[in-house]
């Protein structure tokens, strides 16, 4: 309950924070969006129509677009999925200062996802960038991003490991990464959730998943079966050759050795 309040007065700050910094720096953000990707469906160039005379909170009726109040041209929410937008990951988003959730999914977007978003994007407490072609590692800032409840990156290339900081993001209700190119263990805080979530990804392991390979204990590999054997033959040959020398020929007296001429 504390952590619910704590969130809803963060929330009032943060639409009350942004009243003398928003409006031209959220009109900022969208046209670097939409200057930044591919729109070969035109949804965005035939929608997004910016102008300078416009009234207040015109921005709010674009495509995909939702504001905090419908006279006041601040970014709330920006949901773009299914759009058959291109391209790298759309750049001028730090611009959107009071955004809190992200939703471009769906589309054919590729390459890196920023290193920077956490920065970019604080406030998310929805992040979806799912069914696109984003590649690389999942940016370990992300765990910065403290307000997530929901991360989806389904259904992409991403490889690398889930990033251990990922366990700092304790108000997660929803997480998927399954179809990916993923590899090493579950973060512990998300093993909570449905393998179905991380299925997909041949290197991924450890609950809900598989239990990892290459468990140790001692200096012994448990899951090595020829590092096994060879550990235990060594150590049956020292004690036999040790209690039972005759086996190996080193019983009796040494003999002396004669050369014929």
């Amino acid at each position: 309950m504390a952590d619910d309040t704590k969130f809803l007065l963060w929330l009032l700050l943060l639409s009350s924070s942004s009243l003398c910094h928003g409006s031209e720096l959220d009109i900022q953000c969208l046209k670097s969006v939409q200057k930044s990707v591919a729109d070969p469906n035109g949804i965005l160039k035939s929608s997004w129509k910016f102008n300078k005379n416009g009234r207040s909170g015109y921005i709010c009726g674009f495509t995909g677009v939702e504001c905090w109040s419908h006279d006041d041209n601040r970014v709330l929410t920006l949901r773009l999925p299914n759009l058959g937008l291109q391209g790298p990951f759309p750049q001028g988003l730090h611009d959107c200062t009071s955004m809190i959730a992200l939703d471009l999914s769906g589309n054919g977007f590729s390459g890196p996802i920023p290193s920077r978003i956490a920065h970019d994007a604080p406030h998310l407490s929805y992040l979806d960038l799912s069914n696109n072609s984003f590649s690389g590692e999942i940016p370990d800032g992300i765990a910065n991003m403290v307000y997530l409840n929901v991360l989806n990156l389904e259904y992409s290339r991403l490889d690398g490991q889930i990033p251990e900081r990922f366990n700092a993001l304790g108000r997660l209700t929803t997480f998927s990464v399954a179809d990916n190119l993923l590899s090493g263990p579950v973060p512990s805080l998300l093993r909570k959730f449905p393998a179905s979530h991380f299925a997909g990804n041949r290197g991924l392991c450890g609950a809900p998943l598989d239990g990892c390979p290459g468990k140790r204990w001692g200096l012994i590999t448990i899951n090595d079966q020829s590092t096994v054997g060879a550990a235990v033959g060594f150590v049956v040959g020292f004690v036999a050759a040790f209690y039972f020398p005759h086996w190996f020929g080193f019983s009796g007296r040494p003999r002396a050795c004669s050369l014929r001429v």
